[in-house]
């Protein structure tokens, strides 16, 4: 297994709807009703003891980058399999360091993926069109029946879009090819652990025994 962090540039495509809705930029797994709660579940690619640790280090990071910098900063902290993601705005190269610094210093963190744009922070509204493009492009996933949409954490910010995850190098070209028709996407970036498809076929559980 080895990791790829790949940026695919996209022409600008106009056209997209921006929904008013509320919503944060990094878009957990669509769920709906119980059944799909726990096939999602199934089918995530860490293992337990990781998906908890990756909350733990956004919820952690998250606190102490607001304890230090306060509204000074607009940042987005997400974990996928202990490796941070870091992405929004920040004034200057300095508190751009200083924010990786604290990332950094949270524990179970191993690896640090640092995109720190040094601008003004963003508008509501551009939040806003982030994650409603990060939601579309999650319902695109769940519907392209030959990719496991959960095998994939997307990030949107100012319409660059950030995938983590756990996949084959078939599904992130599949991904990719999906991701970047989606009007409003102006780059993937991916970083994405790929596995050979031994490595998934280990990663599946085994199928029920018959009744005898």
């Amino acid at each position: 297994m080895k990791n790829v962090y790949v940026t695919f540039s996209l022409a600008l495509v106009g056209g997209a709807v921006l929904l008013q809705l509320g919503g944060c930029v990094a878009v957990p797994a669509l769920m709906v009703g119980g059944t799909a709660m726990g096939t999602m579940v199934a089918t995530d690619r860490r293992t337990p003891g990781s998906v908890i640790e990756d909350r733990g280090i956004e919820t952690k990071a998250a606190l102490r980058i607001r304890e230090a910098l306060g509204s000074a900063v607009h940042v987005n902290v997400s974990s996928y399999n202990r490796s941070a993601l870091i992405t929004g705005e920040v004034p200057d190269d300095q508190r751009k360091a200083q924010v990786e610094k604290i990332v950094q210093d949270v524990e179970n963190v191993q690896k640090i993926f640092n995109e720190l744009a040094v601008m003004e922070n963003t508008s509501a509204t551009a939040r806003v069109s982030d994650g409603v493009l990060s939601s579309r492009i999650r319902v695109a996933l769940v519907d392209t029946k030959d990719l496991i949409a959960n095998a994939f954490k997307v990030t949107t910010e100012r319409g660059v879009v950030y995938v983590q995850g756990r996949a084959t190098a078939r599904e992130i070209a599949r991904m990719t090819e999906v991701v970047s028709g989606l009007s409003g996407v102006t780059r993937v970036v991916r970083m994405v652990d790929v596995l050979t498809e031994e490595d998934l076929s280990g990663m599946l559980p085994a199928p029920p025994a018959l009744p005898k």
